[in-house]
């Protein structure tokens, strides 16, 4: 499906059957909206799902894997061949998320979509758009057809996964210095200067963060990316991870199944996505709040409250497979729990 295509394929959620939801919520036998942002959550996706039949028994993770050219400028504290071991590493199911994923029940999705070598691995989807994009800090980081045919990916995968049977989709990426071109895609949308929404990443020195803000900078400078328009800052200063996780978001809200939101980088893809088209909000889960200096940020400007405080800074789509666990307990309550009514006692009130 083509990015126009998908645009105006995208409806809010409905909130008819979201009020359905909570009415079931507020039947079941236990304090009125105790269990709080899970409540919240499970009537939302049923406003996402048009059913109030929650099912998330099949959920994927979708890893975008991409280097990024802006580490030329020594922004990171590893080389690029890390992001294709890692890849390869996913495919083996041998990473952190890989093994967080086996205990939340979920499958791992690694998606080539520009590391930079080429990665070898039977799980590994391959979507290469570019073999990494180009040095930020002199010029756009991809063309206009690379950065369509990026979010295209994401789209497409949000369909095949949609039409192989999963409920919901978690986001993760695998890119060594896609901190730098988030925070720099942060810093253009929320208005920022680049030493508020760029911290150390992987793990950088305070010289290495100096560098990194002074890249961020040059980047933005350079190329005077327009605040105004989503699809020219993600071209110009950000990459194609994040080009296909902004599509992921897009192609779930036009499939009406419910995205969830990893730390701060799929939190720029989420935000890109959400200015290019505002309803795809309604389909987007905050799974945490990460240890970058942006990501509560990029969270309230997105409207949405995150499930999880961990001061989580790995990627990979860990914080948002974390939260899968949280919303089966809630989907346990919400589906078999009995009412008030069967069990004869007067229901809660609401306090006015």
């Amino acid at each position: 499906m083509t990015l126009e295509e998908t645009l105006r394929r995208i409806v809010p959620a409905d909130r008819s059957i979201e009020e359905e939801a909570w009415r079931r919520w507020d039947s079941i036998a236990k304090p009125l909206r105790g269990l709080g942002l899970l409540e919240e959550a499970v009537a939302r996706i049923a406003g996402m799902t048009r059913t109030v039949e929650v099912d998330l028994s099949r959920r994927a993770v979708a890893v975008f894997c991409a280097d990024n050219g802006v580490v030329e400028e020594g922004v990171t504290q590893t080389g690029q061949e890390v992001t294709a071991v890692v890849t390869e590493n996913l495919s083996k199911g041998d990473t952190s998320v890989c093994k967080m994923a086996r205990v939340a029940h979920a499958d791992v999705f690694p998606v080539d979509i520009g590391v930079k070598c080429a990665v070898t691995g039977e799980n590994i989807l391959p979507r290469k758009v570019a073999h990494g994009t180009r040095n930020m800090t002199k010029g756009p980081a991809m063309t206009r057809e690379e950065t369509v045919k990026a979010l295209e990916v994401g789209i497409d995968l949000m369909q095949d996964l949609k039409q192989q049977g999963y409920r919901i989709v978690a986001t993760g990426e695998m890119g060594i210095g896609n901190t730098t071109t988030s925070s720099a895609v942060a810093s253009v949308l929320l208005g920022l200067p680049p030493e508020e929404v760029t911290g150390r990443g992987a793990g950088l020195s305070s010289e290495g963060l100096a560098r990194k803000r002074l890249a961020v900078r040059r980047a933005i400078a350079c190329n005077a990316p327009d605040p105004s328009d989503a699809f020219d800052v993600l071209q110009k200063v950000g990459g194609l991870d994040l080009a296909g996780m902004a599509g992921a978001f897009l192609g779930g809200a036009a499939m009406q199944m419910p995205v969830v939101i990893d730390g701060f980088i799929s939190a720029v893809a989420a935000l890109l996505a959400a200015r290019m088209c505002p309803a795809a909000v309604d389909y987007m889960l905050a799974s945490h709040v990460s240890g970058e200096p942006a990501a509560r940020l990029l969270l309230q400007e997105l409207g949405l409250k995150p499930f999880l405080t961990a001061n989580m800074t790995l990627g990979e789509g860990t914080g948002a497979v974390a939260a899968l666990p949280l919303l089966d307990m809630a989907c346990a309550v919400y589906g078999t729990m009995r009412t008030f009514e069967q069990i004869s006692i007067e229901p809660y009130q609401p306090l006015h």
